[in-house]
């Protein structure tokens, strides 16, 4: 009993998350701000399903979960500001990506260290041609 009562929990917490960037990323109104406290209070656990997420929301949508993210503040979100810093097609989003990692890594601690490698490793994709096609 106890196994299936966990795993029910955690079914609901998946579509509460699924529920909560469903609202983030593509309102907003005043239900977003509720939908967005729900995301940090979930904080890491809502990571794999707001990276998903990234890559179907429209511009606006995707500023708002970037947001999220930031004030998460799990050093693991490195590696999606780092992503859509390279590669996603709005410049005000790769901007948004840009910015978090540059006020990161001014940060002690893991969080620190993994936004310095992110911005490395940014730079050097960017150098190597990696990126938006042109015109975008």
């Amino acid at each position: 009993m106890g196994l299936l009562a966990a795993l029910a929990c955690d079914d609901q917490s998946y579509r509460a998350i699924g529920d909560a960037i469903d609202v983030v990323a593509r309102r907003d109104d005043a239900t977003a701000a509720p939908s967005r406290q729900q995301l940090l209070t979930f904080g890491r656990r809502a990571l794999p399903q707001i990276e998903t997420a990234l890559h179907t929301a429209p511009e606006r949508g995707r500023l708002a979960l970037i947001s999220v993210l930031d004030g998460i503040g799990d050093p693991e979100a490195t590696a999606i500001f780092r992503h859509f810093a390279v590669y996603d097609a709005a410049s005000d989003v790769r901007e948004a990506c840009d910015a978090i990692l540059q006020s990161w890594a001014r940060l002690p601690g893991q969080r620190g260290e993994r936004a310095r490698a992110a911005q490395a490793r940014v730079q050097a994709q960017r150098a190597r041609g990696e990126g938006p096609l042109p015109g975008r």
